[in-house]
């Protein structure tokens, strides 16, 4: 059986979903890995060393999918593929894709639909490369920042600590937190999830928010945050906004599944901080968290504050999250790899399968995307 690791395409695409390590743990399973020429380039990965893990070097996408039964892919793949194949990779899931999957005959696996279960939590992509992207988030923010971080005693006088606010604590925000606090800043954070405050707490930092009766209905089941009302948001945007005045850094994370981010700082709140001053929106692709936000660049508003948009805040670190992400996609394809038939086995009944699988032999069989059953003809002929 043929595994193809495809090259990607996308604009701002530094990874690569699979690395040495896993192109050798494939091979053990049975699997002929084809690697297509520089997939891992910008990920500091060269041919050679696929090559010498066992993997063959394709000159071109066509090449690396031909007779491959799994393709493996970081983003959408724009090359065709062969039916009946198995693809995985986090596919931008919606309906429009789900059809064309299924037209084209491509079993489709959509990782960043995994549900947030125990089973689950060595295949989540999302937290892997979130976990990555707060960390680089403040990095960035430290080289666009034109003070220190700690406070620094001298001979010729004291540097203050930055004040870093972090605007959603999940796995991205807490490692934000975690990280603006090993540099020495002085860090607040703010979630509208109820579990947040004491997860923000145990961290170091200060805990900055609007809390009511909304507020603690404020997180799905899958620990995701919810849309919450227009009220609720008015309130918190006040409590920010006297906070935000103060702040040299503000770190923004808040996404809400499925859906625009939410707009969390305002161009008033922009406008009342201080010269020089950083906003990281690491929401960018989702639209950004801040107002002024250009997602794909970095803009300095009219009072001098720098706004970093990036676009794929973990393509910005691109060797530590190809390793992450090319181990989630391994550890996903050995738990439903059947060693007797040596092939992967998708149980239907399966939290995860049913969570992840868009398209099965030319159907959709995600509940979210399949299309309405119509009416027997029976029904219709009464």
């Amino acid at each position: 059986m043929r595994l193809a690791v495809l090259k990607e395409r996308a604009a701002a695409e530094t990874r690569v979903a699979a690395t040495p390590e896993t192109v050798k743990r494939y091979a053990a399973l049975g699997l002929a890995v084809a690697v297509e020429a520089e997939a891992g380039q910008q990920a500091g990965i060269p041919d050679a060393a696929f090559r010498d893990a066992g993997a063959e070097i394709a000159p071109d996408a066509a090449s690396a999918v031909n007779g491959a039964s799994v393709i493996l892919a970081v983003r959408p793949p724009d090359v065709p593929l062969p039916r009946g194949a198995l693809l995985i990779g986090t596919l931008g899931a919606d309906a429009a894709a789900a059809a064309a999957y299924a037209a084209a005959g491509v079993d489709a696996v959509s990782m960043e639909l995994l549900p947030r279960i125990t089973r689950a939590q060595s295949m989540d992509v999302l937290s892997s490369q979130a976990n990555l992207a707060g960390y680089r988030a403040v990095i960035e923010a430290s080289t666009a920042f034109d003070r220190a971080f700690p406070m620094l005693m001298t001979a010729a006088g004291t540097i203050p600590a930055a004040n870093v606010l972090v605007m959603g604590a999940g796995v991205a925000g807490l490692q934000a937190i975690a990280t603006a606090r090993r540099l020495g800043g002085r860090v607040s954070a703010t979630d509208v999830r109820p579990a947040a405050k004491e997860e923000i707490k145990s961290l170091g930092a200060a805990f900055v928010g609007y809390e009511d009766e909304e507020s603690r209905q404020a997180q799905t089941a899958g620990g995701y945050a919810k849309a919450l009302s227009p009220e609720f948001y008015a309130k918190q945007a006040e409590v920010i906004a006297g906070a935000i005045t103060k702040m040299d850094i503000v770190i923004c994370t808040a996404l809400v599944q499925g859906r625009k981010a939410p707009t969390l700082v305002t161009e008033a709140m922009v406008l009342s901080m201080k010269p020089g001053s950083v906003i990281v929106d690491i929401a960018s692709d989702a639209g950004g968290n801040c107002a002024l936000t250009k997602p794909g660049e970095v803009f300095t508003s009219p009072n001098g504050v720098k706004i970093l948009g990036h676009r794929n805040w973990p393509g910005r670190i691109p060797g530590a999250a190809s390793g992450l992400y090319a181990k989630n996609l391994l550890t996903f394809l050995t738990t439903f790899w059947d060693k007797d038939a040596a092939a992967p086995k998708l149980p239907a009944e399966d939290d995860i399968v049913r969570g992840v699988l868009l398209t099965r032999g030319g159907a959709v069989v995600h509940p979210n995307f399949a299309p309405a059953t119509s009416p027997s003809s029976s029904n219709l002929a009464a």
